[in-house]
């Protein structure tokens, strides 16, 4: 093919239809639909009760491969705790500079209290922004995440976190099939299983031991 008939090519492309749309910032523009287990920004979760779910125990720190978590626990005052157990996260801080959004933290929580919205799309104007803290990660009183002026979140967004932990929870054990294994979320109850799970709902944690729960699921089945 000659120069000649390439210009022809150029020019005949711009007379079609195009596929992609004008992108317009400040909620204007239409963006496609985003997966049910998109990974985009945290959230840490509180229970029904609005008691947090975080417990401190800095597992997601300890598996983070981008060394982006950073987490210190205290302990709960008797007369007026933060979380059900002994602890609580006292320091709570995810850097997304360096976050990659593996998920990983998210399947290591062993009580549901981080997991990811589908919230990409949140720009910085300075580094200092980029490093979210507790109070910019905890849910509100109404269960809802936080909305910051950077944000921009859309309807739905916030629906079916990490759905793929969630459709497997615990750890994938075949003994949770047809169980809803995870607690409620204040603002949202308990979220509807996925992939097949559909059937009696497990216990808040906390009430029915790990075992327990296993072996109810497996009687379940039969």
């Amino acid at each position: 093919m000659g120069y000649l008939e390439g210009f022809a090519v150029t020019f005949k492309k711009l007379g079609e239809e195009r596929v992609t749309g004008e992108y317009k910032a400040g909620g204007e523009g239409e963006k496609r639909d985003k997966p049910e287990r998109f990974h985009g920004r945290h959230v840490l979760n509180r229970y029904e009760d609005g008691m947090e779910k975080c417990i401190g125990c800095e597992l997601c720190a300890g598996v983070c491969p981008a060394r982006c978590i950073y987490v210190r626990g205290a302990d709960n005052e008797p007369a007026n705790p933060v979380s059900p157990g002994e602890r609580y996260g006292y320091v709570y801080e995810i850097n997304y500079l360096r976050c990659i959004h593996c998920d990983l933290c998210v399947e290591a929580c062993p009580t549901q209290a981080i997991t990811e919205s589908k919230l990409f799309e949140f720009s910085f104007t300075n580094r200092q922004d980029a490093i979210y803290t507790k109070d910019e990660l905890v849910v509100g009183d109404d269960g809802m995440p936080q909305k910051l002026p950077w944000e921009d979140w859309r309807e739905g967004d916030d629906a079916l976190t990490s759905g793929w932990m969630r459709a497997t929870s615990p750890g994938g054990s075949v003994a949770y099939e047809n169980t809803v294994a995870w607690s409620g979320e204040l603002g949202y109850g308990v979220r509807p299983a996925e992939q097949g799970q559909v059937g009696e709902t497990a216990h808040p944690a906390g009430d029915v031991a790990p075992d327990q729960q296993a072996h109810d699921a497996h009687d379940g089945g039969h």
